[in-house]
C-alpha cells in the first residue's frame, strides 16, 4: 500500500503528484493489468522461458 503524507504548506495537489510518481515507480498499474485476468501457471512459465532465451541470445551476440 502506498502512503503519502499531506503537509499543510504543500497542499493536496503536491500529494497527488507524489502519489502518481510512486504508482509509476512501483509499476502498480502494470501489476493490476496483468492480474486482471487469470493466467495459468504453464503460460507464465512459458513466458519466462521465452524471455530467458531472448536475454541469453542477446548476451551471446554481445560477446561475439
Amino acid at each position: 500500500m502506498l502512503i503519502v503524507k499531506v503537509h499543510g504548506s504543500q497542499g493536496i495537489e503536491r500529494a497527488l503528484k507524489e502519489l502518481k510518481g510512486k504508482v509509476i515507480r512501483t509499476k502498480q498499474n502494470n501489476i493490476l493489468i496483468d492480474r486482471k485476468e487469470f493466467k495459468k501457471k504453464s503460460v507464465t512459465r512459458r513466458e519466462q522461458i521465452k524471455k530467458a532465451k531472448y536475454v541469453q541470445s542477446v548476451k551471446d551476440r554481445e560477446q561475439l
